[in-house]
């Protein structure tokens, strides 16, 4: 994963890349021309993609080339995925059931001003990220909440507007958090600590959340007409609280899912608010509803394996590295590397992975510090994750709250700004005491 690729023509490398752009004409070019991202399934669109892609897979028998989509979409990662929407699925349709969820609405809309709302959504998001270092498992905690506050206000582009802040303040923690993956593997590829990362991506990491904050103040006001519901039963709300504490806790996101179904069976027998079977029918509906989900997921990973097979990812990296000129040159590559191959992807730790070591000479022969090279890296892949559709985090986002993944995309607020600051660290090398060379790449 992290060898030097291979050179090869541009035609045999577009050729490589065009199942993802055939994929990515599909969902999102005939829903713009359409005006409606239910006009094209995701699904439909990585089917197409990845049927042309296993024609490309030229000189192996076809079931050699459906090996090639089946062994990257049963990749271990991949299956750890699904556990974890079946389990989310689960949880979310059990909590609701009981009226855990109302519960838990009814009490933050009592003690919150309705303006507030949206900001407060997106700070929780950014705080709990931050601590227990996933983007996934904060989307999981906080989205059925999201969405039931904002349903309230009976608006879905406020569905999608609370959905999106979720989603940004998720990626502000899985950038910055010292356990995130992302974090791992940026610093173990550029070879610095994580508390030196840390400084130096929170000069990049704060002022954007900063500037999306200010947005979300300003337009909260969106939101000031939710009606305050009655004092809701207090106990109704300890699964999802315990949720949130241990999801805060750091506790195994699999292992926060499965404690707060077993609260929920508890909580809804004890409280009578619904009964064991139909609380286990309420499970086997929300598991139901994650079918798309996964299917996505399976089909997006399948996509990639093929893609990479054909020298797509190699030629990508390639093209984008083979002509950098001085320092702000360099770090401008190696955030398109991180942001380009993550698009391909669909994932962040493996972007950071793939391209880490072409990263790390490409910074050691322009004299980047390895601290901005691995801040760079985190930063990028997780816009780019943060902003494609078919992310899992945006996946599993919009399939809690009913929506197409294309939905949150207009209010995605934060990764925009991140984008802005990243290219003005870029163009004005700052922090400046990363301006030179750091003792370890030398």
């Amino acid at each position: 994963m992290n060898s030097t690729p291979t050179p090869v023509t541009t035609f045999r490398g577009l050729l490589a890349l065009s199942p993802v752009a055939v994929f990515l004409a599909l969902y999102l070019v005939v829903s713009l021309v359409k005006g409606d991202f239910y006009a094209m399934p995701v699904a439909v669109a990585l089917a197409v993609g990845s049927a042309w892609g296993i024609v490309l897979l030229r000189g192996r028998s076809l079931s050699d080339r459906i090996g090639v989509f089946s062994r990257s979409a049963a990749h271990p990662d991949i299956i750890y995925m699904i556990w974890i929407f079946i389990l989310a699925g689960a949880f979310a349709s059990a909590a609701k059931s009981i009226g855990a969820i109302d519960a838990t609405v009814a009490l933050t809309l009592r003690a919150f001003p309705g303006e507030w709302i949206m900001p407060g959504l997106f700070v929780s998001a950014c705080i709990i990220s931050l601590s227990i270092g996933t983007s996934v498992g904060t989307v999981v905690a906080i989205t059925p909440l999201a969405v039931e506050i904002a349903r309230a206000a009976g608006d879905e582009s406020t569905v999608a507007m609370f959905v999106a802040a979720v989603i940004g303040g998720a990626f502000f923690g899985d950038n910055l958090s010292f356990i995130s993956d992302t974090t791992i593997a940026s610093t173990r590829t550029q070879g610095c600590s994580m508390s030196d990362k840390f400084k130096a991506n929170i000069w990049i990491v704060v002022p954007a959340a900063i500037i999306t904050l200010c947005v979300y103040v300003v337009i909260g006001h969106e939101a000031s007409g939710i009606p305050v519901p009655d004092a809701p039963n207090a106990w109704l709300t300890i699964p999802y609280l315990l949720i949130l504490a241990t999801a805060i806790a750091g506790v195994n996101v699999v292992v926060v899912l499965m404690l707060g179904i077993l609260a929920a069976l508890v909580t809804g027998v004890a409280a009578g608010t619904a009964g064991l079977t139909a609380i286990c029918v309420a499970m086997g509906e929300g598991i139901d509803s994650m079918g798309n989900l996964i299917v996505v997921t399976l089909m997006a990973a399948g996509l990639v394996g093929v893609v990479k097979t054909l020298g797509g990812i190699d030629f990508l990296i390639d093209r984008l590295s083979r002509r950098v000129t001085g320092r702000r040159g360099a770090q401008a590559s190696i955030a398109l590397l991180a942001g380009s191959v993550d698009v391909c992807t669909a994932n962040n730790t493996v972007a950071i992975l793939t391209v880490g070591t072409i990263s790390s000479t490409i910074a050691r022969r322009f004299g980047v510090d390895p601290r901005k090279s691995a801040s760079l890296l985190d930063t990028a892949s997780c816009i780019a994750q943060c902003l494609i559709p078919y992310g899992a985090q945006t996946l599993m986002a919009t399939s809690l709250a009913g929506l197409t993944p294309a939905a949150p995309w207009p209010y995605l607020y934060y990764p925009w700004a991140l984008t802005l600051v990243t290219a003005l660290s870029i163009i004005f090398l700052f922090p400046r005491r990363l301006r030179g060379s750091h003792p370890s790449a030398v």
